[in-house]
C-alpha cells in the first residue's frame, strides 16, 4: 500500500492527539535546528541548506510517508556522500544528483521495492554506518580544537596528517567550549532525557562565547548572515552528460535514503507497536528529495534519533513532523540573526556525539558473537568506507554477502534471515 499514513490517522484525529503532536513537534524542532545546521556545514554546504532540508524534506516525509511518527530531514549518514559530490561536481551537481535520487525512489516506491531492504545483510549496514561515524568524528576535529587549516582534505588518510601538522594552532577557548558542550549534552541526556538538553547545551556554549567575547568562530562570522526566507524553487539544469556523470552519486543517495528511512521506520514500529507502509515511505522519500533539490537543500531521509525523540515526546501522528517543519521555518523567518551566533566548536561537539550514537557502541560486543562471514563483511565494509569510497564499500559488502549466502544455501539458512530492525 502506498497511501500516506496521515490519511489513516486523521480519520480519528482529536484535540488530545493534536496537543501531543504539537508539543512533540516543537521538541523535535529544537533538536533538529542546530543539528541541521551542523550537518550542512560538515557536508561542505551553506548552513541554510540544512534548515531548508528540514523544512521541505521533513515536511514532505511526514505528509506523504508511511509511518505515523517518522521525522525526516538531513542526517549524518549523508555527510560523507554530500561532501564528496560537492567537492567533485559542485553544489549544482549535488542538486542534480539529489533530484535524480528522488526520481529513483519514486520509481522504487511505485514498483513496491520497500520490503527488499529486509534482505540487505545487516553487517553491511552496520559496517558502513560505523565507517561514516568515524569519518564524521574526524571531520570535526578542526572545529573542536579550533585548529586553523585553510583547506582540509576530504580524504581520511590525507586529513589526519594535515591536522597533526597544524596542531600548534590549537585554540584553548574553542577546545574549552567544545568540551563543556560535550559534557552538558551527555549530562542532560542521562539526567533529564525528557528535556531538549541538546538545544540547552548548544545555547549555553554559544552564550558563553558571546558574553566572554571568546576568540571562537560562529556561524555568522564564518558564513555570514543566514537568509531570512526560503529560496525560490528552481529546477536543476539537466543535460545528458551531467546525468551520466552523476548517476553513481544519485544511486548512492537513493540507496542511503531508502535504507535509512526504512530502518528508522522499523525501529519506530517497535517503539509504538505499529506497522509502517514501506512503499509509501519510499514514495515520500522520493518526493522529499525532489523537493529539497528544487529549493537548494540537501538529501533528506528519515532520521532515527529525531524519530525516537518524537515518540518519547508524545508524537502520535505525522502532524508532529509537519509541526516540526513549520517551527524550523519560523526560525528561518524570524530567528536568523540569533541562529548566526551559534558557535562552531559547540556544533562540532554536537556532531561528535551524533557520530558516537550512530556507531551504536552498545552493539559492538554482540558483533563478536555473529558468524565469521558477518564479521568479515562488517569489517571490510567499514574499512572500505573510511579509506576508499562509500559506493565501493556498499557494493562490495552486498556482493560478498550475496556470495556467502549462495555458498551457504545448502548448509543453513539461519544466519541469513532478514535482519530484524
Amino acid at each position: 500500500m502506498r497511501q500516506p499514513k496521515i490519511f489513516t490517522t486523521l480519520r480519528s484525529y482529536d484535540r488530545g492527539q493534536f496537543v501531543g503532536d504539537l508539543m512533540a513537534g516543537i521538541t523535535v524542532a529544537l533538536v533538529a535546528l542546530p543539528l541541521s545546521l551542523a550537518i550542512a556545514i560538515a557536508s561542505g554546504a551553506e548552513p541554510a541548506a540544512g534548515l531548508i532540508t528540514a523544512v521541505i524534506g521533513g515536511g514532505l516525509i511526514s505528509a506523504l510517508g508511511g509511518s505515523r511518527v517518522q521525522i525526516g530531514g538531513p542526517t549524518g549518514a549523508f555527510i560523507v556522500v554530500v561532501f564528496g559530490v560537492i567537492a567533485d561536481h559542485g553544489y549544482d551537481g549535488l542538486m542534480i544528483a539529489t533530484f535524480m535520487a528522488g526520481c529513483i525512489l519514486l520509481i522504487a516506491g511505485f514498483f513496491r521495492a520497500g520490503r527488499l531492504v529486509a534482505y540487505i545483510p545487516e553487517a553491511v549496514v552496520n559496517g558502513f554506518t560505523i565507517g561514516i561515524a568515524i569519518i564524521i568524528a574526524t571531520s570535526q576535529i578542526k572545529d573542536f580544537l579550533g585548529i586553523e587549516v585553510t583547506a582540509l582534505p576530504a580524504d581520511f588518510l590525507e586529513k589526519i596528517p594535515v591536522l597533526w601538522a597544524e596542531r600548534g594552532s590549537l585554540n584553548p577557548s574553542a577546545l574549552g567550549i567544545a568540551l563543556l558542550s560535550l559534557v552538558l549534552i551527555v549530562m542532560f541526556r542521562r539526567l533529564a532525557p525528557r528535556l531538549p538538553g541538546m538545544i540547552v547545551a548548544v545555547a549555553i556554549g554559544s552564550v558563553l562565547v558571546a558574553i566572554l567575547h571568546l576568540p571562537v568562530d560562529t556561524i555568522a562570522s564564518r558564513f555570514g548572515a543566514l537568509p531570512e526566507s526560503l529560496p525560490l524553487p528552481s529546477l536543476p539544469v539537466l543535460s545528458w552528460a551531467r546525468v551520466v556523470e552523476l548517476t553513481p552519486s544519485a544511486l548512492v543517495i537513493a540507496f542511503l535514503a531508502g535504507i535509512e528511512s526504512l530502518l528508522s521506520a522499523m525501529v519506530a514500529d517497535r517503539m509504538i507497536e505499529g506497522h509502517h507502509r514501506p512503499n509509501a515511505e519510499l514514495t515520500a522519500q522520493g518526493a522529499a528529495n525532489i523537493g529539497a533539490a528544487i529549493f537548494g537543500g540537501l538529501p533528506a531521509t528519515g532520521a532515527i534519533a529525531r524519530t525516537a525523540t518524537n515518540i518519547k515526546a508524545g508524537g502520535k501522528t505525522p502532524v508532529a513532523g509537519i509541526v516540526h517543519a513549520v517551527i524550523v521555518l519560523l526560525a528561518i523567518l524570524f530567528a536568523g540573526p540569533l541562529t548566526g551566533h551559534l558557535a562552531m566548536p559547540v556544533l562540532s561537539a554536537l556532531l561528535i556525539i551524533t557520530a558516537w550514537n550512530m556507531s551504536e557502541p552498545h552493539k559492538w560486543r554482540g558483533y563478536l558473537q555473529t558468524p565469521m562471514s558477518d564479521r568479515v563483511i562488517l569489517l571490510l565494509t567499514l574499512v572500505l568506507t573510511v579509506f576508499l569510497d562509500l559506493t565501493i564499500a556498499i557494493g562490495t559488502g552486498v556482493g560478498l554477502g550475496l556470495a556467502f549466502r549462495y555458498f551457504r544455501k545448502n548448509k543453513t539458512e539461519a544466519d541469513w534471515t532478514p535482519p530484524k530492525r
